[in-house]
C-alpha cells in the first residue's frame, strides 16, 4: 500500500549528506558540463587537465513521452537485476514509465536479463549497452536518452517499493517542481533489517522555493527525483571512470533549481552491507584519489558559480556545507591507513592545502567538524602519529596501526 510504513527503525535526516554508491574504476576524468564555462582542474600528479566532456555540445532531445524515466546503472548485476526490474512492474502506471537499463560493459548476463524485459515490455524497458565508463557515464547516457518529464536513478543492485513507485508517478503527473524528494529504506543485505530515512519538519505536498529547503535537510541520491529538462538544458554531466559521483549528481543541478516538493512516501530500497561497496573503508582506501578528485572538482564548480550574475549565496552555502562534510570524511580515509605511511601523510597535507586555497570557507567549516583536523593544522601536521592515535582512542577506536 502506497505510503504505508512498516514497523522499522527510523533514521531522521537533517543537514547535508549523501552516501556514495558503487561505480566501476577507471582513469579518465571528463569534466561535468554546465551552461557556464567550467575551469580545468589538476587533481594530482597522475591526473590530466580536465577538458570539456565529450558530447557537451551535442543536441539534447527534449521530447517528453513519459512521466518518469528511471535509469538503471548496471555492471555485472545478474544476481540482482531481475529483482530490480520486477519492482518497476506497477501495471496501472507502466505506460507512463521509461526504464533505461544502461549496461556498462558487463561481463555477465546483465544485458541478456535486461533484454528479456525489453522484449516483454517494449514500451517501458530499453537496454542500452556501452563500453565500460563507470557509474557517472551510465547516468550521463541516461540523461541523454531520457524521454520522461522527471528523472531518477536506481542502481542495478537496488530496487523500489512497487506501490510507492506507482504513487510517485501519480503525484508527478501534475507536479511542476524542479526538485522532488521522497523517503527511502536502507536494507541490510545480511539481515534484511529496514531503516527508514525520512525528512521530518519539511512540509509535504507543498511546492516551496528550493532556497528555503537548502539549509534544512540532507537529501541523498536515493531520495531524489529531478526534472529532466533541468539536466538536459543545462548539460549536466558527471565525471566518468570515477567513484563517488553521486555527490556531483546532487550538487551540479543546484544553481538551476527554483522549486522543490517533498512527497511523504517510500520509494527507493537501498541495499547496504555489501563487502564490495565503495562506501566501505576498504573501498575508500582503494579509490582514495576519486574521492579527492570529486571534492576538488566540486569546489571549482562552486567557485565558478560564485562568479555568475545572480549567484544565490544560499545555494553556495548548501554546496559548500556538503563538501565540507565530504572533506571531513576524507580525513577519516587518510587516517585509516597505517600511521607510518609517509606518502599518505604527504597527500593529506597537500589535499588540505588545496582545500584551503580553493575555498577558505570550506576549509574552516571542515575544521569545525573534526577536532583532530584542527589540531593537525595547528601543529602543521608535525605530530601526526600521536594526534591521530589520541583522536582514535577518544572515539573508541583503540586498535591503530603504526
Amino acid at each position: 500500500m502506497a505510503g504505508y510504513v512498516p514497523e522499522v527503525s527510523v533514521r531522521a535526516v537533517s543537514g547535508l549528506y549523501e552516501e556514495p554508491v558503487c561505480s566501476q574504476d577507471g582513469k579518465e576524468r571528463p569534466t561535468p558540463s554546465v551552461d557556464f564555462k567550467y575551469p580545468s582542474v589538476l587533481a594530482d600528479e597522475t591526473s590530466v587537465i580536465r577538458t570539456p566532456a565529450a558530447g557537451q555540445n551535442e543536441r539534447q532531445d527534449m521530447t517528453v513521452e513519459k512521466i518518469l524515466t528511471i535509469t538503471v546503472p548496471s555492471y555485472n548485476v545478474e544476481k540482482f537485476l531481475e529483482k530490480t526490474l520486477d519492482s518497476f512492474l506497477a501495471e496501472e502506471v507502466l505506460g507512463e514509465l521509461e526504464v533505461l537499463i544502461v549496461d556498462d560493459g558487463s561481463k555477465d548476463r546483465t544485458a541478456q536479463i535486461g533484454k528479456k524485459y525489453e522484449e516483454k515490455y517494449p514500451g517501458t524497458f530499453r537496454v542500452i549497452s556501452k563500453e565500460n565508463g563507470g557509474h557517472g557515464s551510465t547516468i550521463n547516457r541516461g540523461i541523454r536518452e531520457a524521454r520522461g518529464k522527471y528523472f531518477k536513478v536506481v542502481d542495478g543492485d537496488d530496487w523500489v517499493d512497487t506501490d510507492g513507485l506507482a504513487e510517485l508517478i501519480r503525484r508527478l503527473r501534475a507536479c511542476e517542481a524542479d526538485y522532488v524528494f521522497t523517503n527511502y529504506y536502507e536494507v541490510n543485505d545480511g539481515t534484511g533489517e529496514l531503516h527508514a530515512v525520512t525528512f521530518p519538519g519539511i512540509r509535504t505536498e507543498e511546492v516551496i522555493p528550493f532556497a528555503s529547503l537548502a539549509g534544512e535537510t540532507r537529501i541523498s541520491m536515493h531520495a531524489l527525483v529531478l526534472k529532466t529538462s533541468i539536466l538536459k538544458e543545462n548539460r549536466i554531466r558527471l565525471d566518468e571512470h570515477c567513484f563517488y559521483v553521486d555527490v556531483e549528481y546532487i550538487l551540479y543541478p543546484v544553481p538551476y533549481l527554483k522549486t522543490a516538493v517533498y512527497f511523504d512516501i517510500f520509494v527507493y530500497m537501498y541495499r547496504l552491507a555489501q563487502a564490495t561497496q565503495s562506501v566501505s573503508m576498504a573501498g575508500y582506501q582503494k579509490h582514495i584519489q576519486n574521492h579527492i578528485d570529486v571534492i576538488l572538482h566540486v569546489l571549482d564548480y562552486i567557485n565558478e558559480y560564485k562568479k555568475q550574475p545572480g549567484c544565490d549565496e544560499v545555494k553556495v552555502g548548501y554546496m559548500s556545507h556538503r563538501i565540507a562534510e565530504m572533506t571531513r570524511d576524507q580525513v577519516d580515509i587518510f587516517t585509516s591507513f597505517p600511521l607510518g605511511d609517509k606518502s599518505i601523510r604527504r597527500r593529506f597535507r597537500e589535499f588540505d592545502a588545496a582545500v584551503k586555497e580553493k575555498s577558505p570557507s570550506v576549509y574552516e567549516k571542515s575544521g569545525e567538524y573534526s577536532g583532530m583536523l584542527r589540531l593537525l593544522r595547528k601543529t602543521g601536521f608535525r605530530f601526526y602519529v600521536p594526534i591521530v592515535k589520541l583522536s582514535k582512542m577518544r572515539n573508541g577506536e583503540t586498535k591503530t596501526e603504526n
